[in-house]
């Protein structure tokens, strides 16, 4: 017995328009800041160039999600591709870890062998970064509706605050004329960017390994179904995400020996609860009866289980057939 649910495509076309907006805007600021940085010998604009190089995959990657979770299921993907997003969200994750770790290295390397910026030219890319970044940030801040958008909107408000940041630090090398302020500000971008993507990374591998969705205890679904009525036991029981949004359960449930009718009932009371609880809206429930026992995967009532061990018996006692 099961429930089947869509995934929750409402806004998509709204979305994808943000995704647009997003793309453009992203694309001409990593042109702008990589050439700024070359001509102020920047690390930091130039690790911000590589950041917004980063974020354009990410929306690229999320936008492709986006029109891939429309899509319907089929024979052949019978979920449809609600993991499109989830998949797109763990590799923005990791092209991140990626880049700021080569950012560490970068600075760490330059705070050894200081290098001369021009901390205006820093400061004029910075302040129109802050406000293209908090402008996509805020445009996707209104349609994140899962981990693959909720990823892209990580890159850009990590974007907006390391930006603003840079000019920060243009502002101090103006005023002190100390050069190291820029690898020192690259590592602080560096954190930030790591801290902001391991939790993505994390929460993606749990999706993709089918580990039960963030937040639920099997110990408590358990237990709110066993306090239903007519339920006996509930055991076997699985719960993974199907995406970001959509959670899945299957699990094995004893009831008396009652007519399916009366079962029906027991099942719509389950499925409310674990709909309005839990919000899993996909369940595959199989009902067991009591005096029952599980043989090799089938379950076989103890009455014909004993009835055809005696069969085989008598088979026995007159011979094989061939």
């Amino acid at each position: 017995m099961h429930v089947h649910a869509a995934p929750e495509l409402a806004g998509a076309g709204k979305t994808q328009s943000v995704l647009r907006f997003s793309l453009a805007a992203t694309l001409a600021y990593v042109v702008v800041t990589l050439v700024a940085g070359l001509r102020a010998h920047s690390l930091a604009l130039l690790s911000e160039a590589g950041h917004n190089a980063s974020d354009f995959l990410a929306l690229l990657l999320s936008f492709a999600a986006v029109y891939f979770q429309t899509r319907p299921a089929d024979d052949a993907r019978t979920f449809g591709y609600q993991r499109a997003g989830v998949l797109a969200a763990f590799v923005n994750a990791a092209t991140l870890i990626a880049i700021s770790i080569w950012i560490g290295v970068a600075a760490i390397d330059r705070l050894s062998a200081p290098v001369a910026v021009q901390p205006r030219v820093m400061m004029y890319v910075a302040a129109a970064g802050v406000v293209m970044n908090g402008l996509i940030a805020g445009l996707l801040w209104g349609v994140a509706r899962d981990v693959n958008l909720r990823s892209a909107f990580l890159h850009m408000a990590g974007d907006t605050l390391s930006t603003a940041a840079v000019i920060a630090g243009g502002a101090g090398i103006l005023m002190t004329g100390q050069n190291w302020i820029d690898p020192v500000l690259s590592l602080m971008i560096a954190a930030l960017i790591l801290w902001s993507s391991a939790g993505i990374v994390r929460e993606t591998l749990n999706i993709l390994l089918e580990g039960a969705p963030r937040g639920l205890a099997l110990a408590a679904i358990r237990a709110e179904m066993q306090a239903v009525e007519g339920v006996v036991n509930v055991h076997d029981l699985h719960v993974w995400s199907l995406g970001s949004q959509s959670r899945a359960m299957a699990c094995h449930v004893t009831i008396a020996d009652i007519p399916p009718s009366q079962s029906a009932c027991i099942l719509a009371r389950l499925n409310g609860v674990l709909k309005n609880r839990f919000h899993i809206r996909h369940t595959t429930i199989q009902f067991e009866s009591c005096g029952c026992r599980e043989l090799e995967g089938c379950v076989v009532p103890i009455e014909e289980m004993a009835g055809e061990m005696a069969s085989q018996k008598s088979c026995s006692a007159h011979g094989h057939v061939h």
